[in-house]
């Protein structure tokens, strides 16, 4: 996924306001192959856990109306590590069976700096994919 500094600052800055529980929400992509990163919505964490994320079937149905409305489409659900590494644990890849071709955002709050990276998780098989920063001084974000 390519995402802007600015954006990816907005999921850090939404999981450190929810620590010691997990934060979870969407990013909305514009239309295409590739993905690029529009708005990030956040979500709220119905199981308030530090071990889990849990979003209201109603909440995401409205989420995802708010990224239709937008012209845009969900690109990535994102979620925090408050103790582990920034990588898919077992319950996130049973959970992402239900949501296929969508990318995994994983922020870690489990050292000083937080750490972030993108999965795609396709039938229990994980497969990291790349974070590509977008230059804010280019117009077409590239």
């Amino acid at each position: 996924m390519r995402i802007s500094a600015e954006l990816l600052d907005q999921v850090i800055a939404h999981a450190k306001a929810e620590a010691p529980n997990e934060c979870c929400g969407v990013i909305g992509c514009h239309p295409g192959a590739e993905r690029v990163a529009a708005v990030v919505l956040p979500a709220t964490n119905k199981a308030a856990s530090p071990l889990r994320f849990e979003i209201d079937p109603r909440e995401v149905l409205a989420l995802h109306n708010r990224l239709e409305e937008q012209g845009l489409e969900l690109g990535c659900i994102y979620h925090s590590h408050t103790r582990t590494a920034a990588y898919p644990s077992q319950t996130d890849i049973s959970f992402a069976r239900g949501w296929p071709g969508v990318e995994w955002l994983i922020v870690s709050l489990a050292e000083e700096q937080p750490q972030a990276r993108s999965f795609l998780i396709e039938d229990g098989v994980v497969e990291e994919v790349e974070l590509h920063a977008l230059d804010p001084t280019r117009p077409s974000g590239g």
